[in-house]
């Protein structure tokens, strides 16, 4: 058979204990159907078993083997039986599933305070859109896989004609000096100082990603991310970026840490799964003590990725700006996926979980994006505390990726971006516009949140030519 030659000690680097687990995966690997598997891939379904043992508790092929994985339920972290109350905006819809998922975490013993905003929908552990308030802990699904995703704008002081006049040229300059997806990056990236962090030294998992953080650098994920240039349209004076009431030219660009976020995620959250088993559920909500070693270790590897994420938008920018030859007059970034220590209302320290969700205390400038063919807005925070000081982060899905591929012709997309004098560079089928939420709808459900400053129109837009991955406005 094809995988006749993986072995005990094959399985042992996997993790395998000696004895019942090895043998069983062993045996049942001989199956007929099985049996032509490479041993890469035997290798690659075992490691899914382990990690994810519930998966496969349904499957009477691997049901045993999965079992020897389930932890001891001695030793199980149970649920509260009621459901803490939290706040729900624009409730009517958001989907069930999402509202499911913040119910289970709103059980989790060291659940505070949470919040789900209006472009909410469900995701892994905390559903995309959550607010999560928590005692002394942080979870790392909780945070994403797409540590410190942020958003972030440039205005330039150019009349809005310069969009129509030259957008051959600006399409140019996203084709010259931006990069998407997993294989393409720049041949001589930028050495930037977050490559001299001290993490990258003594956090094992963060070690083995520093090449390629390096050649990463300044370039975008796939699927959710872009880089756009539109319109802004600044409609109040006092608005804190220094701009006047106007319209100009903007550059807005939205991704996030990359490789390096994924690779945090992924290995942290198997850490946090085996040390604080959860009922099946909730399995994704596993958490970190932060007076752990475990649970400082991820806290620093996951402020570092979002350190990156912010500098790969400063060379995103720094290199558009320079080839359009104009400094810019204002600018706003804000992040979310991420985690940050934050005093509740009630005095309590907490750590507050952002999963899709934009940080929305007291002057705080944001981007909340529509779609490639509506408009995005800069919103100043409220500090409005029933929302643990955030608000949504985009417009929300309301098609899923296969949902839209099976329902959007690319004839209706072209012609939508053809009415709206939109530009498009790449993307897919999963990410048109059809498939979200009114964003004018979502706006309307948080105008206690934010206050609106202006717009941004995007007019040219690039992305990956690959699709897939994230949602471009509201994914994880």
């Amino acid at each position: 058979m094809a995988n006749s030659k993986l072995r005990g000690n094959d399985l042992r680097k996997l993790g395998y204990p000696e004895g019942r687990a090895t043998t069983l995966a062993l045996d049942i690997l001989t199956d007929r159907q099985l049996s032509k598997l490479d041993k890469g891939s035997a290798l690659a379904l075992l490691q899914k078993i382990k990690d994810d043992p519930y998966a496969y508790l349904r499957d009477s092929l691997w049901r045993e083997l999965a079992k020897e994985f389930v932890p001891d339920p001695s030793r199980a972290v149970g649920l509260n039986p009621q459901v803490k109350d939290y706040r729900r905006y624009g409730e009517a819809f958001i989907e069930d599933g999402a509202r499911r998922q913040m119910d289970t975490a709103m059980q989790l013993p060291v659940a505070l305070d949470g919040a789900l905003m209006p472009d909410a929908h469900q995701g892994y552990g905390l559903p995309i859109g959550g607010v999560l308030a928590v005692d002394n802990a942080v979870i790392p699904y909780g945070v994403g896989m797409d540590i410190g995703c942020r958003m972030a704008l440039s205005v330039f002081g150019l009349p809005p004609r310069y969009l129509t006049q030259r957008t051959q040229e600006l399409k140019k300059m996203l084709h010259a000096h931006t990069r998407f997806g997993g294989k393409e990056v720049f041949k001589n990236p930028t050495d930037d100082p977050i490559l001299d962090r001290p993490e990258f030294r003594e956090i094992a998992v963060v070690r083995g990603k520093h090449e390629a953080a390096h050649k990463q650098l300044g370039s975008s994920g796939s699927g959710n991310h872009f880089v756009e240039w539109g319109l802004v349209d600044i409609t109040t004076e006092d608005n804190e970026l220094g701009v006047p009431v106007g319209q100009y030219v903007g550059l807005l660009s939205h991704s996030g840490s990359r490789g390096l976020g994924a690779a945090i995620a992924q290995h942290y959250t198997k850490v946090a799964m085996a040390k604080c088993p959860l009922p099946p559920e909730a399995r994704y909500l596993a958490w970190l003590g932060l007076d752990t070693p475990e649970g400082q270790e991820y806290w620093r590897a996951m402020n570092l990725a979002g350190d990156y994420a912010s500098a790969c938008h400063r060379d995103i920018h720094r290199r558009l700006r320079q080839a359009l030859g104009e400094k810019p007059l204002g600018n706003i970034e804000n992040h979310h996926n991420f985690a940050w220590r934050e005093t509740l209302p009630d005095g309590r320290e907490a750590i507050v979980h952002r999963k899709g969700a934009t940080p929305a205390g007291a002057g705080v400038l944001g981007i909340i994006p529509g779609s490639m063919t509506a408009p995005g807005f800069l919103v100043r925070g409220r500090g409005e505390r029933a929302s643990i000081q955030s608000a949504a982060h985009g417009a929300g899905r309301r098609l899923s990726r296969s949902q839209a591929k099976q329902q959007v012709s690319e004839g209706e997309l072209r012609r939508l971006l053809r009415d709206k004098g939109v530009e498009l560079i790449g993307g897919g089928l999963d990410e048109a516009p059809m498939a979200y939420k009114d964003i004018h709808q979502v706006m309307a459900h948080q105008h206690d949140l934010v206050d609106v400053l202006g717009s941004f129109t995007p007019r040219i837009v690039r992305m990956d030519a690959g699709g897939g991955g994230g949602s471009k406005y509201g994914g994880e």
